[in-house]
C-alpha cells in the first residue's frame, strides 16, 4: 500500500513538474531554492572539490531536460562504500538537532549527527598524521633496503669469478617471480581486500521543488542489487518511509531510493539564516555541498565525498 501511494504521488508530482515554470530568478538566500543555472554552477563546484562526482546524461535522449545542458543532466558518484549498517551506529541523543523553521516538530528535519563534527575532524586529522608517519617509515625502510642491496651486490661482484661461463639456463634470476605457498589462503581471505556494500548516488534537479534531489541504489559484496529491505538497513530509521521513498529515476526509470525534496529548501533557508546571523553568507556555488552535508543525517554510513570545510 505504501509503495502504491508513493507511485501515485510521484505521478502527480510529475504532472505538477510539467506545469511548473522554469525558475529564472535567484531566490536561494530568501527561500532556499535553485534555478537550473545555479544547479549547474553548484554541480561544477562540487566536482572541482570532490572529483569522485561527475556529470552524466541519459542514454535515451528523449529523457533529457531542455532547461539543462545536454552533457550536464545530473550528477553521479559510483561505487561509494558503505561499511556498516545504521544499527551498528550507537545512537546518542546529545548529537541530535532538529532543523525547523516552524513550531511543528513533526514536520522538522532531524539531523542525528549534527554535533559530531568535532569528532570527525579529530579522526580525519589523526588519519592524516598516521598516514604521514607510515610514509616516513616507508622511506626509511626503502633507504635501508637500498643500503643492504648495495652491500650484497659488492660481495657478489667480488666473488662472481667465471660465472658468466655457466649455462644461462642454470642462472637463477634474483628478480624472478616465485609463487608463494599460500595462494589458497589468500583466496580464502579475499586477498586482503575488504568486500563491502557499495552505492551509486545521483543528484538530479527537481523542477517542481526547485532543489537538488538525491537518488541511491545499492549493491551487496558480490555486486548484486540490494533489496528494499537491505537498503533500508543503511538508512536512518527517523527517515525511512517518510523522507525516503522508492520511485522511478527520471532518467532511467530504474527503481531507486530517493530522499524526497519537499523539505530541502526550508533546511537550506535555515542554514543561510544561521550563517548570516554569524556575519557570513552562503554562496550559491556551495549549495550542493551544503545539501550533501545534511543528507548525511539520512544515510550516515554511506561514505560519499563532500569534504570541503564550510564554517557555519
Amino acid at each position: 500500500m505504501e509503495s502504491l501511494f508513493n507511485n501515485v504521488k510521484s505521478m502527480a508530482l510529475n504532472v505538477g513538474e510539467m506545469l511548473t515554470p522554469i525558475l529564472t530568478e535567484s531566490k536561494f538566500l530568501e527561500t532556499g531554492v535553485l534555478t537550473p543555472e545555479e544547479f549547474i554552477i553548484a554541480g561544477d563546484h562540487l566536482i572541482h572539490h570532490c572529483p569522485t562526482w561527475m556529470w552524466s546524461t541519459p542514454a535515451d535522449s528523449s529523457k533529457k531536460k531542455p532547461y539543462l545542458p545536454p552533457d550536464k543532466q545530473y550528477l553521479v558518484s559510483r561505487n561509494v562504500p558503505c561499511y556498516r549498517r545504521c544499527k551498528d551506529i550507537e545512537y546518542d541523543p546529545s548529537l541530535e538537532k532538529i532543523l525547523n523553521d516552524t513550531e511543528d516538530n513533526d514536520e522538522a528535519w532531524v539531523d542525528t549527527h549534527h554535533y559530531s563534527n568535532n569528532d570527525i575532524t579529530k579522526v580525519t586529522k589523526l588519519d592524516k598524521d598516521v598516514i604521514k608517519k607510515l610514509q616516513e617509515a616507508q622511506l626509511e625502510d626503502d633507504e635501508e633496503i637500498d643500503n643492504k642491496f648495495d652491500t650484497v651486490k659488492k660481495k657478489e661482484d667480488d666473488t662472481v669469478g667465471d660465472i658468466n661461463d655457466e649455462d644461462d639456463d642454470e642462472i637463477e634470476d634474483p628478480n624472478a617471480y616465485v609463487p608463494g605457498n599460500d595462494d589458497s589462503e589468500d583466496e580464502e581471505n579475499g586477498g586482503g581486500i575488504v568486500k563491502t556494500r557499495t552505492y551509486d548516488l545521483n543528484i538530479t534537479y527537481d523542477k517542481y521543488y526547485q532543489v537538488p534531489r538525491l537518488w541511491l541504489i545499492g549493491y551487496n559484496e558480490n555486486k548484486q542489487l540490494l533489496t528494499v529491505d537491505e537498503m533500508n538497513e543503511d538508512f536512518s530509521q527517523d527517515h525511512q518511509n517518510k523522507t525516503i521513498t522508492f520511485e522511478s529515476h527520471p532518467f532511467s526509470n530504474l527503481q531507486m531510493a530517493s530522499v524526497h525534496p519537499c523539505r530541502h529548501a526550508e533546511v537550506v533557508k535555515k542554514i543561510c539564516r544561521q550563517m548570516m546571523e554569524n556575519g557570513k553568507e552562503l554562496n550559491v556555488n556551495l549549495y550542493i555541498i551544503i545539501f550533501l552535508k545534511f543528507m548525511a543525517a539520512v544515510i550516515p554510513t554511506i561514505e560519499y565525498d563532500f569534504t570541503q570545510t564550510i564554517e557555519m
